[in-house]
Order: C-alpha cells, then structure tokens, then sequence
C-alpha cells in the first residue's frame, strides 16, 4: 500500500502531490475511504517526498490539517442526517461490537474521545458519522475535531518528513542499513494490522453471541 502510495505521488507535479493527499484525507471520514486506504498512510508518504524537497511541508501540512477538519465536518453530518442507515452499511454491520463500543466511548468522554479516536485507522474513519448520529453539539465536536486534525495531521506529516531525511543519511552510509530497518517497519505494521483485526473478530464474535436477532 506504501509503495504504491508512494508511486502515484512521486509521478505528480508538487500540486497533484498537495491534491491527492488532501484528498484521501478528505475522504477518509466523509466517503469512507479509510476503511481502504488510511489517511495517516498517504500523510507520511507526503512527508516524505516533502524532505525530498519535492512539495513544501509547512504547506503539506495545512492542506493535511484543513482537509482533516474539512472531511470530518463532512462525516459529522453525513451521520447526523442519516445515522441508521450508515450503520446497516454492509462494511459496517460486520463491526457493531465495535461501534458500539465507540459510541459508549463518546457517551462518556465526548470531545475527548474524538481527539484520541482521530489517532486509530477504525475510528478515525468512523468517529465523525458517530458524533453525528449520537447528537453531539456540532461546535463541541469542531474544537475536538480541530485539535485533533491539528495534532494528527502536523504530526505525521513530520514523522514521513524526519524519516526521509533518515532514510536518505541512511542510505548514503549503508543502503543494507536501510533495507532492513525498511522491512522491520513493515514488519511491525504488519504484525499490528493483524492483531487489530483478530481483536475485532474476537469482539464482533461476542457481540454477535449476545444479538442473536
């Protein structure tokens, strides 16, 4: 996913590299994309051809942060305006243990919730139709979702922006060095993919036992 991230953003100009990232992130939440494509992914990938000096990161970043609230307020209202529908959403119904769970998650923190949800690939796609459909006020969630965008977005687009600097000093040492440290990345988000994905299956077996209907 990385590299082909990757590939598509290297072959655009500096301004479809600004676009596509800010797209995806847009989509994440207001089209649901990000059950396909998390948003943090092409973020970093963006942070990287920044320290290329392909594409400017203070500019990566807005794009990224305004997309980020952009897209949310989109999802919000999408779930305030049509809540039971988006949740009988085929790729919705194999997760309510979990969407339960994060619907209790908002019930009892609220703007809290939001800002630490904007940090997991499941909710961040989910979290804004959520607050939506549970009737948060709107400008509670736009100052949760505003620290969180900010927080989230400048964050890792700095992270894939340190990194290629890294993996550039990296390469001129040893390229040998960066392979490996390249594939234990892999490696660990691998691992951690899997683990999330028994976890839920595991949850939604429980909720399924205890929803027979």
């Amino acid at each position: 996913m990385i590299n082909w991230i990757l590939q598509q953003l290297n072959s655009l100009p500096s301004v479809g590299v600004y676009l596509l990232v800010a797209l995806l992130v847009f989509g994440e939440a207001a089209l649901f994309i990000g059950f396909v494509i998390p948003g943090e992914t092409s973020v970093i990938v963006g942070g990287v051809i920044a320290s290329q000096g392909r594409v400017n990161i203070v500019g990566l970043c807005v794009a990224v942060v305004l997309s980020a609230i952009v897209g949310d307020s989109v999802g919000y209202a999408i779930g305030k305006r049509y809540g039971q529908q988006i949740l009988e959403l085929k790729i919705l119904r194999r997760r309510r243990a979990a969407l339960d769970r994060a619907l209790e998650g908002l019930r009892k923190r609220g703007p809290t919730y939001v800002i630490a949800g904007r940090f997991t690939a499941f909710l961040r796609a989910v979290m804004p139709g959520l607050a939506g459909i549970s009737k948060m006020h709107y400008r509670r969630f736009l100052i949760a979702n505003a620290i969180g965008g900010i927080l989230w977005g400048a964050g890792f687009a700095l992270i894939g922006f340190l990194a290629g600097h890294a993996l550039h000093r990296i390469e001129k040492a040893a390229n040998w060095v960066g392979v490996v440290l390249l594939i234990l990345f892999g490696t660990v988000l691998t691992l951690s993919h899997v683990r999330s994905k028994r976890r839920e299956e595991r949850e939604e077996t429980v909720w399924e036992a205890k929803h027979p209907d």
